[in-house]
């Protein structure tokens, strides 16, 4: 039978401990909810605010949850910076260091992250063998289909050496995202010709790749799929090797902090504003108040794997309701899409506990095994019920949102209704 919280069942959980950016007081029935995300770099800003999103969730629910075994625990928040002040953004060694150190801290018991598909690559298999697992992961931001289905060659079960799923996702996959974007151009801007660059990434090429494939089926001329280097000063000469093309669109397969403000510019530079040449960027692009300000963002297109944090906050129920107490204790609503998404994975974790014998292995069982768990629609601060298969990891729900650069700042224009 499928496990669902109610809303009595989460209130009934008391006195949040909350551990300091970083620390796990430890002892005693303790378990620790991590965070896995890249704190430094372009996306600071963004991050902080998803962990300052799970944290205020947390200390309204409270912070003693009873398994199904009858243990009550105190819940503890602990803060994995994955990135590295050299690269900006995430870093694979710290990745891979972060994913030893979940495994070897014993009262953790739960990651919400990584932000980067291409990390979570990297840490998913680590935890996956952990002898005490496998570890679960939710993931509020990977997008990338190989983690959880058929992609690249021996996706996905390389991630999964033990054969058990341990990780799963609150947002839809690139494939989808792609699909979405490429009906939008087509059947809303009517675009003919499209240029598509990717950053070379897991992330990139996977968004890139889903795009194109589906632009094609959606009449549009794919000019190209042109891989670039993020470490260059300048991306002026692609731009004006295909300029004689007469492209009306450029899709970007990446990240903004794949050097993507010299990318954008040098579109604009070469090709025309985003008016004349339409530009569409993926979710990688969301979440950067540094984008968000640039003259030449404006006008872009931007889709995000889920539902915006305006339309959210919107229809109301508990993510409107989230949203106000977050602006009342921050002083401004949630501004980036993945702060409600994160909040979403912490749903999942905490009604896993409360499924479980509150351990590792339990935990994941109970949100990955038989029908694993479900949060109400009334409860649920996405506004529809919560449920991620447990033979994949992924939400059944395939949200996809198209927004629009408008006075320095994404505003929505339409949830996309996907055409299969």
């Amino acid at each position: 039978m499928t496990k669902t919280v109610k809303a009595a069942a989460l209130s009934a959980v008391a006195a949040l401990l909350l551990a300091a950016c970083g620390g796990s007081s430890g002892g005693g029935n303790t378990l620790v909810i991590s965070t896995d995300l890249p704190l430094q770099g372009a996306n600071k800003d963004g991050n902080d605010e998803v962990n300052n999103g799970i944290a205020l969730y947390l200390e309204q629910v409270g912070g003693k949850v009873t398994s199904a075994d009858g243990t009550e625990y105190t819940v503890e928040l602990k803060y994995y910076d994955n990135a590295t002040a050299a690269k900006g953004t995430w870093d694979d060694a710290q990745c891979a260091k972060n994913a030893q150190d979940h495994v070897a801290n014993a009262n953790e018991i739960a990651v919400l992250g990584t932000y980067n598909s291409g990390c979570a690559k990297i840490e998913v298999p680590v935890l996956n063998q952990d002898p005490n697992g496998p570890m679960l992961m939710i993931s509020m931001a990977n997008t990338n289909p190989g983690l959880t289905k058929p992609w690249e060659p021996g996706e996905p079960d390389k991630y999964y050496p033990t054969g058990k799923r341990n990780y799963g996702r609150t947002i839809a996959t690139d494939d989808f995202q792609g699909m979405a974007g490429a009906q939008f151009m087509a059947q809303k801007i009517g675009v003919k010709k499209c240029l598509v660059l990717n950053d070379n990434s897991t992330y990139g090429q996977g968004v890139a790749k889903a795009f194109a494939d589906n632009a094609v089926k959606q009449g549009i001329t794919v000019i190209d799929n042109v891989a670039y280097d993020m470490k260059q000063p300048s991306y002026q000469a692609i731009f004006e090797k295909y300029k004689s093309q007469s492209p009306d669109c450029v899709y970007f397969g990446a990240t903004f902090d794949s050097n993507g403000g010299q990318l954008v510019k040098d579109k604009v530079a070469v090709l025309g504003d985003n008016t004349k040449v339409k530009l569409l960027a993926p979710d990688g692009y969301v979440g950067y108040p540094d984008f968000d300000k640039m003259p030449e963002a404006a006008g872009a297109y931007l889709s995000f794997a889920g539902l915006s944090a305006d339309t959210l906050i919107a229809q109301g129920g508990k993510g409107a309701e989230f949203a106000n107490s977050f602006k009342d204790k921050y002083g401004k609503l949630p501004q980036n899409s993945y702060t409600l998404y994160g909040v979403a994975a912490l749903q999942v974790v905490l009604a896993g506990i409360a499924a479980s014998d509150g351990t590792r292995a339990g935990l994941t069982s109970a949100v990955l095994g038989g029908s694993g768990v479900t949060i109400s629609a009334a409860d649920s601060v996405l506004g529809k019920e919560i449920h991620l298969d447990p033979k994949t990891g992924d939400t059944v729900a395939l949200d996809v949102t198209i927004m629009q650069e408008t006075d320095g700042a994404p505003k929505t224009l339409m949830p996309w209704a996907i055409q299969f």
